[in-house]
């Protein structure tokens, strides 16, 4: 297991630079990694299907770190992988792009299974964006609404429609009709973070999982296990 690790005085956040978009966070470097072979097991489940049979822990080898500035307790990051500078080829992007969407319907699945959107018991709490999402309704709403920001970091304008699969679709659909789709060109975005193709793919599955594991909790908390979709493998 491959991790990239950002982190400050406040804590840490490591990624998984072969298991695209799993990630931990922790208030020490240890608490974090030791959070690690659980998430890329909830995530091998997810991305295949098959139950994770294997009971030893693997070797966590760090490849990247990054002392970062920002509230990287709350999931805010700005790291380019090293990984995520080399061009794609057609059948990597199309591998990516498949998790991509399952990532979305599958967020759409769970917030589906929800029985009210607009319920909580998850307290008020200001965070580096502004107030958290709280709600069900909310939570969709925001983890939809990124889309459009990060494929504009590579130059892509488009309006985010309301349906979090939809919108996937047609953000990748805006991707494809780039002339150098597969060069992973380097761009320069806002708040002087540096993005890729690459980085914007895994950013979104990443996004993906920080709000549904949020939302799978918050519901459970309220309706019980039973009623609730589980399609990310999340354990409470």
């Amino acid at each position: 297991m491959k991790a990239v690790i950002e982190y400050n005085d406040k804590g840490y956040l490591i990624h998984s630079s072969n298991y695209i978009g799993a990630y931990v966070r922790g208030r020490t470097k240890d608490e974090a990694l030791n959070k690690f072979d659980k998430e890329i097991k909830q995530y091998i489940m997810w991305s295949t299907g098959k139950k994770f049979c294997n009971k030893e822990k693997s070797e966590i080898q760090i490849v990247q770190e990054k002392k970062s500035n920002l509230q990287i307790c709350d999931a805010d990051s700005d790291v380019l992988f090293e990984s995520e500078k080399f061009p794609l080829n057609i059948d990597e992007y199309k591998k990516l792009k498949l998790l991509v969407m399952k990532s979305a319907n599958d967020f759409k699945a769970l917030y589906d299974s929800i029985p009210d959107k607009h319920q909580t018991s998850l307290n008020p709490r200001k965070t580096f964006y502004g107030e958290i999402p709280r709600t069900a309704n909310e939570m969709y709403t925001h983890a939809n609404n990124v889309v459009s920001y990060y494929i504009r970091e590579i130059g892509i304008n488009i309006n985010n429609l309301p349906d979090i699969s939809e919108n996937r679709i047609n953000a990748l659909k805006s991707v494809e009709a780039m002339p150098v789709l597969l060069e992973n060109q380097i761009f320069d975005g806002s708040c002087d973070e540096q993005w890729t193709l690459r980085k914007v793919l895994r950013r979104f599955i990443w996004h993906d999982r920080i709000h549904a594991k949020a939302m799978y909790r918050m519901a459970v908390d309220i309706w019980g296990i039973h009623q609730i979709k589980n399609p990310f493998f999340f354990e409470l």
